[in-house]
């Protein structure tokens, strides 16, 4: 069934209000009659199974008919630190990130990173990333949509991650495979994780360390060098599995 998600100021009783944008969809794209079956999710990890039970110009009202609770999320939040990366690479990771599971994601900017966002540039930048989270959180039935942060310095981030269970940040010098698997099985018995991914010229030596001194874990993804696009959504998988 197609899902849409709602706030819930929009449900009263068993109706649910549906508006904005998903009503010219509904309506004109989709062309969905009253009588048809949708899912109405509340970004709470609720799904509410409804049928359409009218709808005109401005609103869809749907009449609930069943809930529980999407089996979609995964018991730990991961947390990805991604720095920013050049031309529209970060479109793809939003996308896929939350296709494999992610709770937040928080653009960094590192020393390395090479983009730079004046304040205006940073808002169009975010509604869009935030509105590709939305539509990648209907595509993999996800119970909510998982939220785009505001972009952090690199030590800001850092500070961030304080709140989080467990952090990890794969490193090209990190120990063998054995301690990177160790750290993953760790991280997969915590309640939240953060995961740190570097731009495309890597984190400096300066951050590495100050990640290291703050209890930041370090893992190996193996003997190749991945880009900054791949390293995020390999250890995504990696946890996704173990957390399924």
């Amino acid at each position: 069934m197609r899902r849409f998600y709602f706030d819930k100021n929009d449900m009263h009783g068993d109706m649910i209000r549906i508006s904005g944008n998903d009503v010219n969809h509904i309506k004109n794209v989709l062309r969905m009659n009253i009588g048809e079956r949708v899912v109405a999710n509340d970004k709470e990890v609720n799904d509410y199974y409804c049928v359409i039970e009218d709808m005109d110009s401005t609103q869809v009202l749907l009449r609930v008919e069943s809930y529980r609770k999407c089996a979609a999320e995964l018991k730990t939040k991961l947390y990805l630190f991604q720095a920013l990366p050049k031309q529209d690479k970060m479109e793809l990771i939003v996308q896929k990130s939350v296709e494999l599971g992610v709770h937040e994601i928080i653009p960094m900017a590192t020393s390395r990173c090479v983009v730079k966002l004046d304040d205006k540039r940073q808002e169009k930048r975010l509604l869009r990333w935030q509105s590709i989270a939305e539509s990648a959180a209907k595509q993999s039935a996800r119970g909510i949509i998982p939220r785009v942060n505001n972009i952090m310095k690199f030590n800001d981030a850092i500070a961030y991650a304080k709140s989080l269970e467990y952090s990890i940040i794969p490193y090209e010098h990190a120990k063998g495979m054995d301690e990177s698997r160790q750290c993953m099985d760790e991280a997969a018995k915590c309640s939240s994780v953060g995961i740190f991914i570097g731009p495309e010229g890597g984190f400096e030596e300066s951050e590495i360390e100050h990640a290291f001194m703050q209890g930041i874990k370090p893992v190996s993804l193996g003997d190749r060098i991945l880009r900054t696009e791949t390293a995020g959504m390999c250890v995504l998988s990696i946890l996704m599995f173990k957390l399924s």
